[in-house]
């Protein structure tokens, strides 16, 4: 049987001696189950929350801070989040707090799983992005920032070059006479000698900031796509020779300084003209270097 206490409630009886009024408070990191939109489906995932609202009222010792954990419980897990639960969740806090809070925020991070083709082969394979969706209602106005972190593949056109020059001076020195047997040219650079150098490739990273006015429900994996198909090497999960293959073929094909692949990304971000605000950073995670090439832009 329920016991009633009558057990103290120090935000009721307390004020603060040093009032102030406070951008955001409340809670992180709480582990939240829900689901996202997908074309025509829903993906479930697992992310955390940090949930928010401002302290407006300067004299108050704090908010109700259990209340931001129960609105989060009993309105987000496990639902399908869309733009009209969004939103009255966030008004659900700040009527929560009885009137001394005005804005909310609301920070999700989860991995999203993409199951994805191989090149050629028709292999299958799951691959987990990283992504933080950040929903405001702030001066009665609603926002949405989207962060992507995505890998890709990019060989160095600088060190393809040099390559290709040592290969065309192997060539030149093997085959030193006027006329040159097609088959054993072939067969020559098939071999091992035929592997005189390798241009040098990494695993590179984009990190894509997007901020909408109002509140957005993105397709995400068609916002990952998107991206990945502008710059154009995304990396692979199950693969076979033939899909390795191609994947060679597209690197060489798609040959990247981290300010190429900065501008194809720039040229995609452009296209997208509901787009309040972007930022984003392409990484280069250098093979030949034991530091990175980068590249940071914003609208």
């Amino acid at each position: 049987m329920k016991q009633d206490l009558n057990l103290p409630d120090v935000m009721k009886t307390a004020k603060t001696s040093m009032p102030a009024n406070l951008q955001w408070v409340g809670m992180s990191d709480i582990s939240v189950p829900f689901y996202v939109k997908n074309h025509n489906n829903t993906i479930g995932v697992t992310g955390h929350a940090n949930v928010y609202v401002s302290l407006d009222a300067e004299e108050e010792k704090g908010i109700h801070m259990s209340r931001l954990y129960t609105s989060l419980y009993q309105q987000l897990s496990q639902q399908i989040l869309l733009q009209e639960r969004i939103e009255a969740f966030l008004l659900e806090l700040v009527s929560s707090q009885a009137g001394i809070s005005h804005n909310a925020r609301l920070e999700l991070a989860f991995e999203l799983p993409i199951h994805k083709p191989a090149l050629l082969s028709g292999k299958m394979g799951y691959q987990t992005y990283s992504i933080e969706w950040n929903l405001m209602l702030e001066d009665d106005q609603w926002r949405t920032e989207v962060v992507l972190h995505i890998p890709y593949s990019s060989t160095c056109p600088c060190s393809a070059s040099l390559s290709r020059q040592l290969l065309s001076q192997a060539i030149d020195q093997r085959f030193n006479e006027p006329l040159v047997d097609k088959a054993t040219l072939l067969a020559w650079i098939e071999s091992e000698q035929g592997s005189i150098a390798t241009p040098h490739s990494q695993r590179s990273l984009a990190h894509i900031h997007l901020t909408w006015t109002g509140i957005y429900c993105p397709d995400f994996e068609h916002l990952l796509r998107y991206f990945e198909q502008a710059i154009g090497t995304p990396v692979q999960t199950a693969v076979k020779r033939a899909d390795e293959q191609e994947f060679a073929r597209l690197n060489a094909k798609n040959l990247m300084f981290c300010e190429d692949a900065a501008r194809k990304l720039k040229q995609a971000l452009v296209m997208m003209s509901s787009l309040q605000d972007y930022w984003f950073k392409v990484e280069h995670q250098e093979s030949l270097h034991a530091h990175n090439a980068v590249v940071i832009d914003r609208k």
